[in-house]
């Protein structure tokens, strides 16, 4: 294959990639937009991206049986087909009930665009050259969740809600034409598809995605809703891994849990997950509600945190092949856990610099991380586990994210709470506000400004809750990196 060729391909798959991982984050900003114009509650509207990451979670698992079924590039051809055309039906929808469908659509096609995308670049590359190619991937997945809220709060704010899904058309036909061209056709098999394991394991994936997106809204484990979510998914789990113990053809192969690199980089991977998309779910509300930034401005102070990501992935790619990658991920880990304690000692009167410096910080240490583990981690893995193995990646990172995300809101709603609570305890109401004959106006307005100022430092004390326990979780996960081995630097058995 020629290098021409190969650039060609890599732009056309990572189109791909940009637009499925925008779509996860892209319309968080858009909501209230659609809320007005779709006559949808509060409650109501978050089934928007409730269906979109519920469909896209359950429909990853089959990704690596269909590109072997139906070819690679069959399968592509569809998935951006399919999801090119949802996005504009989401785009025209005129109702709730609309949005849900097209958005779940949206999510089926989209599924299977990440992990092809990796498959396809670690097959179009020889392996002295996969660190350049995860660099490039990562650039895609790991900019999209950052990007998605600054383009999206762009595109309301000037345009319409709309856009937000019909940007996906001139970069889904582009991407369509050039995979059309320039992927070639792979060989295709007829394995045996394992539709039990597949059921159970939609089942507990799904049960989980529903318990953690919709947790928080229907107050955790006081609900019978999410009781039964919990059930499911645990008795889902349970059930899978006892059919997969005893079936002769399981749906995931098992040497992809008899290899450590692999099985580590899936534990890399959801930990980077969670720091990723919880601090990027923290800091909008932060910014916009507590310190009453526009959402323009908002998405211009954390767009340095993809600039941070991209230096990263770029000069991490280069530098795995004189440093260890495993010394790399602990430089990385390092610098995310830094830019945490950093973020932990905010406070409401901190300024932009220190916002920007703590996001490139951050993001510069998510880039060092994760090139490696993407590398690192199919290292030592057979290439026809690739495409199991590239869809369980996916899906562990997207699980990190959600788990990541349902932990922060939950914690800071509850520290919240109880924050106002024991301040509340400890205001007294100075006498000398209150001398004389007050009015009516004065008797409202002092308590109003004491439970005002009480709800802003009970926030403030509640988001550095949360730093600080993203910190502590990243650093938990760091001692990881000793199960990680680098065939390149292993001595060779004889």
């Amino acid at each position: 294959m020629t290098e021409t060729r190969r650039r060609l391909i890599t732009v056309s798959i990572m189109l791909a990639t940009v637009i499925q991982v925008l779509d996860t984050t892209i319309a968080n900003v858009a909501l209230p937009h659609m809320q007005g114009s779709l006559g949808a509650g509060s409650d109501q509207i978050s089934w928007v991206l409730t269906s979109y990451i519920v469909a896209a979670a359950i429909m990853t698992l089959p990704v690596g049986y269909l590109s072997q079924r139906y070819g690679r590039r069959k399968l592509f051809l569809w998935s951006i087909t399919g999801f090119t055309l949802a996005s504009m039906l989401c785009g025209q929808a005129g109702s709730l009930n609309e949005m849900i469908l097209w958005r779940l659509v949206q999510g089926v096609f989209g599924a299977a665009l990440v992990p092809l995308s990796q498959a396809t670049l670690l097959d179009t590359y020889p392996p002295e050259r996969h660190a350049s190619a995860m660099s490039l991937w990562g650039v895609g997945v790991m900019l999209g969740p950052i990007l998605g809220p600054t383009l999206g709060g762009w595109l309301t704010e000037y345009y319409s809600w709309r856009w937000v899904f019909y940007i996906n058309l001139p970069l889904g036909i582009l991407s369509l034409v050039g995979v059309y061209l320039y992927l070639p056709r792979g060989k295709t098999e007829k394995p045996r598809f394992d539709a039990l394991g597949f059921g159970l394991l939609a089942l507990a994936v799904g049960a989980l995605q529903m318990l953690l997106d919709r947790g928080e809204q229907v107050h955790w484990f006081e609900s019978l809703e999410i009781q039964l979510y919990a059930i499911a998914a645990a008795l889902g789990l349970y059930l899978f891994v006892v059919h997969s113990m005893t079936s002769r053809s399981p749906f995931l192969s098992p040497g992809l849990f008899r290899d450590r690199n692999y099985v580590s980089g899936l534990a890399f991977i959801f930990v980077v997950g969670i720091i990723l998309l919880a601090t990027m779910a923290l800091l909008p509300s932060y910014l916009q509600q507590w310190k009453g930034y526009p959402v323009v401005a908002t998405g211009m102070i954390l767009m340095p945190r993809g600039v941070g990501v991209m230096l990263a992935m770029l000069v991490v790619g280069r530098l795995l092949k004189y440093i260890d990658g495993r010394l790399l991920i602990l430089v990385g880990m390092v610098l995310v856990s830094l830019s945490l304690w950093q973020m932990a000692g905010f406070n409401l009167q901190v300024g932009q610099r220190a916002l920007v410096t703590t996001g490139v910080l951050q993001g510069f240490g998510l880039g060092m991380v994760f090139v490696p583990i993407s590398t690192l981690a199919y290292a030592t893995l057979p290439g026809h586990l690739r495409g199991e193995a590239t869809a369980l990646f996916s899906l562990s990172r997207n699980l990190g994210s959600s788990v990541g995300v349902s932990i922060v809101m939950a914690v800071l709603t509850r520290n919240l709470w109880i924050n106002q609570q024991q301040l509340a305890e400890r205001v007294q109401v100075p006498g000398g506000m209150l001398s004389g004959t007050p009015s009516a106006e004065q008797l409202m307005a002092v308590p109003q400004a004491l439970v005002n100022e009480i709800s802003r430092q009970a926030a403030e004390i509640a988001y550095v809750n949360d730093f600080q326990m993203l910190m502590w979780i990243n650093l938990a996960a760091m001692p990881l990196v000793l199960l990680l081995t680098n065939p390149g630097r292993e001595p060779q058995a004889a």
